[in-house]
């Protein structure tokens, strides 16, 4: 595997410490700056996971915003993956067209677009899928009810095919990148979780063996879209609950997903319901993002309710994450880019 680490750069002038509206180049993908929209369920999609005009609306006023990345809404790769009614899908190639004009929706306007693609694992429901939830074992997820099946090998490879297919859909469609989405109780953030991963074969148990799927997602995913496309991996490295993964374990499987391929580590935390922290405190997942970042050379985004411009311009400054990702911010603000440059004396027209 190519060191991915020689395709990212800092740009910026003068000698200083790069700040919030430098730009980064991951990849050949050169960001304007380094304000990231996070992936946020919408419930704007068809019942067969279509894009629909208020997506257009939607993401298009946040790019028009001076938003340098966007990072498009959970996307299901199957239907027996699919969390609600209203999910974004990627799940066959009908759904490219519509897409694709959400992808020229947020181009129009400079920013970049990057496709989250998701499975729901045992956090699926019945009335949704039609089929029992599955995962790695017949633990639910804490706050969930259904008490799911496991999933056998053959399933999991076909699910980690269904991830390729739908990386190389997301390109086709005119994304910039893809997201695996890691985090948040779903399949691949289950398989990591030793509280909810008790299998005894190659995909459970041990570390390795509970970090087999996410390696392999990964290998499957970048022979569908090259070397050259960068790939996201949205990780949630501390589940947040006890007996789940721990923040000291996920700095040593950091730098295995880096050498494995990905380009961009995109930190959150928790898993389900129960272990997600709803802190109000700024930046509240910062801290994680930068014990991570001590790990690897990969570019990492922080996130946590980051509401003032000159907070999200410091910690970049200061080295403890290279791109800020703001959410509920974002969805009362969209022109926050806007109003943060002027907050810090910059010109977006420079």
């Amino acid at each position: 595997m190519p060191d991915n680490t020689r395709h990212w750069k800092q740009s910026h002038g003068g000698g200083h410490t790069a700040g919030l509206f430098d730009s980064i180049m991951i990849k050949g993908l050169m960001l304007k700056n380094r304000l990231v929209m996070a992936p946020m369920a919408t419930h704007m999609a068809t019942e067969d996971g279509e894009v629909t005009d208020r997506h257009i609306q939607y993401y298009m006023a946040r790019a028009k915003g001076g938003i340098g990345l966007i990072i498009v809404e959970h996307t299901y790769v199957s239907e027996d993956g699919k969390m609600s009614r209203d999910q974004l899908g990627i799940y066959h190639d009908k759904l490219i067209a519509g897409l694709k004009r959400l992808s020229e929706a947020i181009h129009t306007h400079g920013a970049k677009a990057i496709l989250q693609i998701t499975h729901g694992g045992s956090r699926t429901k019945g009335e949704i899928t039609g089929r029992q939830p599955a995962g790695p074992w017949s633990i639910p997820v804490p706050g969930d009810a259904d008490i799911p099946r496991p999933l056998n090998v053959a399933e999991i490879r076909e699910i980690e095919k269904a991830f390729g297919e739908a990386a190389n859909r997301a390109i086709a469609a005119g994304f910039d990148g893809v997201e695996l989405h890691c985090a948040h109780g779903f399949l691949v953030c289950q398989f990591l979780s030793p509280l909810v991963n008790r299998r005894n074969d190659a995909y459970g148990g041990s570390p390795e063996g509970r970090l087999r799927l996410p390696l392999e997602m990964i290998a499957e995913v970048r022979s569908q879209i090259g070397e050259d496309v960068p790939l996201f991996y949205r990780f949630g490295a501390d589940n947040m609950v006890e007996g789940g993964l721990t923040r000291e374990e996920a700095r040593v499987i950091a730098p295995r997903l880096e050498k494995a391929g990905v380009d961009v580590i995109d930190i959150s935390g928790g898993l389900g319901g129960t272990g997600r922290n709803y802190s109000t405190e700024e930046g509240y997942f910062i801290p994680l993002a930068q014990t991570i970042k001590e790990t690897v050379r990969v570019p990492v985004i922080g996130v946590g309710n980051i509401t003032e411009a000159y907070y999200a311009d410091r910690v970049i400054r200061e080295g403890r994450v290279d791109l800020v990702a703001l959410g509920r911010k974002l969805l009362s603000t969209p022109d926050f880019a806007e109003q943060a440059a002027k907050a810090l004396g910059i010109s977006l027209n420079q």
